[in-house]
């Protein structure tokens, strides 16, 4: 079977289309709302067909258990259906999803948090893909054909988005700069001793590295949809998604990449330190260069780049695997961030699950040793992370992917919106400076909840 790719020929914004169908169960978006290197193509998944989540570890295929986990049914399903990629698109057939934390836990053997109801990993195969290019402002529409005839699938997609089109665009959120109220699961003297405790394990070496996370919960009237637009408006990013699961709802604006695979070539970029944006010209321009110039925050970096080089040479060729950038610093609406970016060259004999599995969850937000700093994390956190520093990407039927690092993300259940933010903590770590920051991080997002009341 071939999936039929077709280019249209006129261009519409694709965040205009999904406005239109964000109310349907199992909307994904993949959004990048800022453009540039990292952030060219958006895409909108149609027309579901195929699902596989797992809770507690139990795997559903469309709803009904399975006796396989759902990286064996996810690895199996795309070997067995692996299409090649013709086109200059990242993807034109696949599915679209979420690996959480609490699934990376189970993989390294460790307890699970009691978390919310939302499953531990969640994947969709979806008929129709509507993809966007911003750099060249063209829109694609593809169809695999499992619900209809693929021909049929394209036309009536292309119709879909005319009848789009008719209706009046919808006004782009005006920004208010008030913030949401929240309750954490830590006050300020606890986190802070939290973190004393994790420096104590630094110091006795344990560890040299670690995340240190809380979270917080916030009640609002706003819709989960309308969250996202203020998000994407004023906190532009890359990696952003929006992903309606009908007991919950995903809001995304990470700028951070965890794995890209393309042609057999891998991809990760680490992210580690962070500024907020200065209020002067000036200001920011000091803040931007005490991150560049930051010890800390420099050595942060550094451990994190050699546990995930460390991660990819397990599944990547010999001597493929090399340091391509180093101590960048990245412009975002509220905050810098210092990143470097690793790549290599995946094994002939390995699938885009074996680098998964490898690889997940993400350095930079676990710890060095990944696995003890995990062990740290479970007993010093009080909550479950649940889908935060997890990932939310696209798996290909090339054997092609792209997942960020799910930071910058609010879960939303029946009005509660929950957000997670944190760290890395390292012997050098000021308690004080440590909170502030996670305040900061949270800024953004409390802002797009923010509804008139509960400021």
């Amino acid at each position: 079977m071939k999936t039929l790719v077709k280019k249209l020929d006129f261009y519409v914004p694709l965040e205009r289309l999904a406005c239109q169908c964000h109310g349907e169960y199992l909307c994904a978006f993949l959004d990048s709302s800022l453009e540039g290197e990292q952030g060219r193509y958006s895409i909108l998944g149609r027309n579901p067909w195929l699902t596989f989540y797992e809770r507690e570890g139990q795997c559903y295929k469309n709803g009904e258990k399975i006796p396989e986990s759902i990286e064996e049914a996810l690895d199996s399903y795309l070997k067995e259906n692996r299409e090649e990629n013709f086109s200059s698109l990242p993807v034109v057939s696949g599915a679209l999803g979420y690996f959480s934390y609490e699934y990376g836990k189970k993989a390294e053997g460790i307890q699970r948090k009691s978390s919310a109801g939302m499953p531990d990993a969640w994947f969709t195969f979806y008929d129709n893909l509507i993809i966007e290019d911003r750099r060249k402002k063209e829109i694609y529409i593809t169809a695999r054909g499992m619900l209809k005839a693929a021909e049929d699938s394209l036309s009536q997609t292309e119709k879909w988005i005319f009848e789009c089109m008719k209706k009046p665009e919808i006004p782009v959120p005006l920004k208010h700069g008030k913030t949401a109220d929240f309750q954490a699961d830590f006050d300020r003297e606890d986190y802070k001793k939290a973190i004393d405790h994790m420096i104590e394990y630094i110091r006795a070496g344990d560890i040299y590295i670690a995340n240190m996370t809380q979270q917080l919960t916030m009640i609002s009237k706003k819709e989960p949809y309308e969250v996202f637009r203020y998000l994407r408006t004023h906190n532009p990013s890359p990696f952003g998604a929006y992903f309606n699961y009908g007991d919950f709802q995903i809001v995304c604006a990470s700028p951070e990449r965890f794995l890209k695979v393309q042609n057999g070539q891998v991809e990760t970029r680490p992210v580690k330190g962070t500024r907020k944006r200065g209020e002067t010209k000036e200001e920011d321009e000091r803040l931007k260069q005490e991150l560049a110039n930051s010890e800390k925050d420099r050595s942060e970096l550094l451990m994190i780049v050699d546990l995930e080089r460390n991660d990819l040479n397990h599944v990547c060729r010999p001597w493929s695997v090399k340091v391509t950038e180093h101590f960048g610093v990245e412009t975002y609406a509220t905050v810098f961030h210092l990143v470097s970016t690793v790549t290599g060259e995946l094994k002939e004999n390995a699938s885009l699950m074996d680098l998964i599995k490898a690889a997940f969850p993400g350095g930079s937000i676990t710890g060095a040793p990944k696995i003890r700093a995990m062990e740290i994390i479970d007993e010093l956190e009080r909550s479950s992370r649940g889908i935060y520093t997890g990932s939310i990407g696209y798996l290909a039927l090339d054997g092609s992917c792209d997942f960020n690092i799910v930071i910058r993300t609010t879960v939303c259940e029946n009005g509660r919106y929950h957000l997670g933010v944190g760290g890395g903590i390292t012997c050098e770590s000021d308690t004080e400076f440590e909170y502030e920051e996670i305040l900061q991080k949270a800024k953004a997002i409390r802002e797009a909840v923010y509804d008139g009341e509960n400021g």
